[in-house]
């Protein structure tokens, strides 16, 4: 845990240096993001999985923390990334999604998920217990909050079995992003203040001390707080930095921590960058990578339509298509539109609902139909440049093979440099 530790000090004694927290659980998404890694020699890479993606329960991914990790390392070894500079995070880690019930049986099923998580070998917690519960009033106040993070932390400082220089590392923060984007209509975001931020490290900090916890306080790395970017369907939001001058400033007067910034994604390079040398130091991104997923498997597929008669095709867009209409559950709420411009934002919605729908069997087959047609098809040059012009490129450089995987990865590569360049400019 030393690498998060030294770039945490770092950014705060003013050097540009940051971490990029990967936060998807899809294979393409995590062996991209190894290949990426290994090209340019990272020393560490941060690979984190949410509470509703990975739980005691399976979450919507079917894991546990330990399946989760054991997948994760095996796409590792795969690519041939070394598993002792990987880093497993737990993001949003709290009652989140069991918020339906009461207060007690919420946090003592969090309590369970944060142990496991920790048994499994994650080693960046963020105890987020900002949602309120059945009977709770909202928003949750500061000091039930603190409260219920100091419960969470108890639970994983039990859970932890190995060496000191190996215990959890925390993060706190109840100004969280919506996890995927923003539902509704966006206006410009105000950033929060810095008196807020300082409030909310205080009572964690005054929480962890009174509960015995002033060792596990010592291993607190960051603050979630809002920078002010965000994302909806259809706009960014873009990072202003001289908005968030005296929130970047005030961290400086917390010792050891430094803020974590969620729903970066779509930003650009130089925002990200900007972000970085303003103390944001660990940027998560999420369905930035996953829609540069959806947009690499969308050529693939309209290359496999310039090259095979219908009857031969994967159809794959057609089948994701479908599988989203027969189950709606993971987009309903987010998307309102009708008819054709619902199909637009089933797709192209940069919250990038379809995310949830890969694991789906249908879709998973048309996708390796998809795969196995290109592989037989040889792609012309022409036509990948015609429609994935990075993958090309990166084919053409011979950095790459013309595997329809390796050209997924090629084109998610691309969105990752942006975060390479942020947070390791001078790499």
């Amino acid at each position: 845990m030393t690498g998060i530790r030294d770039i945490v000090e770092a950014n705060r004694s003013g050097t540009a240096i940051g971490i990029t927290s990967i936060c998807s659980a899809h294979p393409l998404v995590i062996e991209a993001t190894f290949a990426h890694a290994k090209a340019r020699d990272l020393p560490i890479v941060l690979i984190e999985a949410t509470s509703n993606q990975v739980n005691q329960d399976g979450g919507y991914t079917g894991m546990q923390p330990a399946d989760f990790r054991a997948f994760v390392e095996s796409i590792a070894a795969k690519v041939g990334f070394p598993a002792e500079r990987i880093v497993l995070g737990g993001d949003h880690l709290g009652p989140n999604t069991w918020t339906a019930l009461p207060p007690a049986e919420a946090m003592a099923k969090a309590e369970v998920m944060v142990a496991a998580y920790v048994a499994a070998g994650f080693r960046k917690i963020h105890l987020d217990c900002s949602m309120s519960c059945q009977g709770d009033p909202f928003p949750l106040d500061d000091a039930t909050i603190a409260a219920r993070a100091v419960q969470l932390a108890k639970a994983a400082e039990a859970s932890f079995t190995g060496a000191a220089e190996d215990a959890p590392l925390y993060v706190i923060g109840t100004e969280v992003p919506v996890p995927g984007g923003a539902a509704e209509e966006l206006d410009e975001l105000a950033p929060t203040t810095p008196e807020a931020a300082l409030t909310t490290v205080d009572i964690h900090r005054d929480a962890f001390a009174a509960a015995g916890l002033g060792d596990a306080w010592s291993r607190v790395i960051a603050t979630v707080v809002q920078p002010g970017v965000e994302f909806d369907h259809d706009k960014v939001v873009d990072y202003q930095p001289e908005k968030a001058r005296d929130l970047s400033r005030a961290i400086e007067r917390a010792d050891g921590i430094v803020y974590e910034a969620h729903s970066t994604d779509y930003q650009t390079g130089d925002a990200l960058a900007a972000l970085v040398r303003d103390h944001f130091a660990i940027l998560k991104v999420g369905p930035g990578v996953t829609f540069a997923l959806r947009e690499a498997l969308w050529a693939l597929a309209a290359m496999e339509g310039e090259l095979l008669p219908p009857e031969n095709r994967s159809n794959l867009r057609a089948v994701a298509l479908e599988r989203m209409h027969a189950e709606p559950g993971n987009w309903r709420k987010y998307y309102h539109a009708e008819g054709h411009d619902l199909e637009l934002q089933l797709q192209y919605s940069l919250s990038d609902r379809i995310r949830y729908y890969w694991p789906d069997s249908a879709i998973a087959a048309a996708q390796d139909k998809l795969f196995a047609n290109l592989r037989a098809a040889n792609v012309p040059l022409a036509l990948l440049s015609q429609y994935l012009p990075t993958s090309y490129a990166a084919l053409r450089s011979g950095t790459i093979t013309s595997d329809p995987a390796d050209l997924v990865q090629a084109h998610i590569g691309a969105t990752l440099d942006l975060y390479h360049g942020a947070c390791r400019p001078n790499a």
